[in-house]
């Protein structure tokens, strides 16, 4: 088992890797098309809406749902009610999914109006919105049962093909922006059909995997039956807590419609270089752990449950809190070398970067919240992590209130960077009350590899900041160089900076084996 986690761990995050490398390819298209300009801010809001509502129908409370539940049939049932659960919870959840899609399709002016006031009047970017979300909202039923699809894989082992599917996304996107798009009269509409064709893709790369395992049956309603009324009841709780971070940044979408064009594209960019080392890593290990957390609850074993959930901590502190520092310490590299060309200027570089600064600083608590929540939804309680996550969505709320509102208008220079600290505080908040619920519970306590991991990372970070500080030099410098000595400057800084931690640590007594599964 120990070595299952560490090569399906690998394999996801090899995947994951690729599409996040095509993925900053794509932004890299984008900025230097479309710069920060309001056809952009536009497709963000476009693509934002129906990505909102994928991360609580596919990836976040189904997801958290229906593993769970399908693993249970798995070790305990028979292969044909496994194919009747999975035809019945396609063919229920399709059905529910249709329907939310025709309305999205026809309600698009209304619901650019409620995530984006602010585009009103300006510009036009509230009509362009609208005409792209029409095409971009079926995205929602097309990912919704891709990730279906993807579980099942899971919880088979089948980690790859799940893996790779937003690779297929970027490829798309990027061929009609970079080919399609430069030819129409109406660019921004046709990025928004590359979402919608993406979708089709996606969906349909997963029926060979699943015609393998013998579960590409065809859907049925069954919402009567047990499999998948247990899994809507599950989900139900769930879609609030495993969608704290997603409601934070549409109400920061919300908000940053009000500031100067411009702004939204900032921080889009800025989010997705946030959310580079998340996906690679943090995202990929949940995936990987939840199944087999699964797996030890039904088999009621906590000693293997409690093993498995720290190595996933332990693991996470050692690889999420450096990208964090590297991040925030090499925001202005990181924007320049990336977007920095074409329509995307010296000024975007900046004001881009003071908000991957802020998304650096939260990087550490959403990545431990993807970690910690599957100690929850693994055992089948989604309702606790409700709770939680409502106290941690209030307390983002209330740092907008109270500090992000009046500081815009009291005229601060970057109001959206002061916006992006919003989730990382919510983040934190959350991640504390998950760790101590489970603790309260008994369900989770530290192994002691964790009496001297604390202070060998503290130093390791400390020393590889110093060393990127030097090694980044003055920012404004970078935006003057040619894209090559950029990646070479840049690739140089990484390097050395992994050394340099990577060093640290073993000098400080770290070895492979302590990271291995207790």
């Amino acid at each position: 088992m120990k070595g299952n986690f560490l090569r399906n761990t690998s394999i996801v995050g090899a995947m994951t890797l690729l599409s996040r490398i095509t993925g900053l390819l794509r932004d890299m298209v984008y900025s230097r098309m479309f710069g920060a300009s309001p056809l952009m801010d536009a497709f963000i809001v476009a693509f934002k809406i129906p990505n909102f509502l994928r991360r609580i129908t596919g990836e976040g409370a189904f997801s958290q749902a229906f593993v769970p539940v399908v693993n249970e049939y798995r070790v305990k049932r028979s292969h044909d009610e496994v194919d009747q659960l999975v035809a019945g919870v396609m063919g229920t959840l399709g059905w529910f999914l249709f329907v939310v899609t025709a309305v999205g399709v026809v309600a698009a002016p209304v619901l650019v109006m409620l995530f984006a006031p602010g585009f009103e009047g300006a510009g036009g970017r509230s009509d362009l919105a609208a005409q792209m979300l029409r095409w971009t909202f079926p995205y929602i039923f097309f990912i919704s049962l891709t990730a279906l699809g993807s579980g099942v894989l899971n919880s088979y082992g089948r980690f790859g093909t799940a893996a790779f599917n937003p690779v297929i996304l970027n490829v798309v996107m990027i061929f009609f922006a970079a080919w399609l798009a430069p030819h129409s009269s109406n660019p921004g509409v046709v990025l928004a059909i590359g979402v919608f064709v993406a979708g089709v893709m996606q969906l349909v790369a997963q029926f060979r995997g699943l015609s393998r395992l013998g579960l590409l049956s065809w859907p049925r309603w069954r919402y009567g039956e047990e499999g998948p009324r247990r899994i809507a009841r599950l989900m139900l709780p769930g879609i609030f807590g495993s969608s704290v971070a997603q409601i934070a940044q549409l109400l920061d979408t919300w908000i940053a419609s009000f500031f100067v064009t411009g702004s939204l594209t900032w921080m889009y960019y800025a989010v997705r270089l946030a959310e580079f080392p998340m996906g690679v890593f943090s995202i990929a290990l949940a995936t990987v752990i939840l199944p087999g957390l699964s797996v030890h609850h039904s088999e009621a074993s906590p000693e293997r449950f409690n093993g498995t959930l720290d190595w996933a901590l332990r693991l996470t502190s050692v690889i999420s809190l450096p990208a964090s520092v590297a991040l925030f310490v090499l925001a202005g590299p990181l924007i320049a070398t990336i977007n920095g060309y074409g329509r995307f200027g010296g000024h975007d570089v900046l004001m881009s970067a003071y908000a991957l600064m802020a998304n650096a600083a939260g990087l550490m608590g959403l990545s431990l919240v993807k970690v910690l929540l599957p100690g929850y939804t693994a055992r089948q309680d989604t309702r606790t992590p409700v709770r939680m996550g409502m106290i941690a969505l209030s307390v983002a709320i209330g740092f907008d209130v109270l500090v992000v509102i009046p500081a815009a208008y009291a005229g601060a220079p970057v109001p959206h960077a002061i916006l992006a600290l919003s989730s990382g505080v919510g983040a934190y908040v959350n991640c504390w009350l998950l760790y101590r619920g489970l603790r309260r519970s008994g369900v989770y306590t530290p192994t002691a590899a964790w009496k001297k991991l604390g202070w060998q990372l503290l130093v390791a970070n400390l020393v590889m900041g110093a060393f990127l500080w030097w090694a980044a030099g003055a920012w404004d410098l970078w935006t003057h160089w040619s894209a090559w000595m950029r990646i070479a400057r840049l690739s140089a800084c990484v390097a050395g900076g992994a050394g340099v931690y990577g060093a640290v640590l073993w000098l400080t007594g770290l070895r492979p084996s302590d990271l291995r599964p207790v």
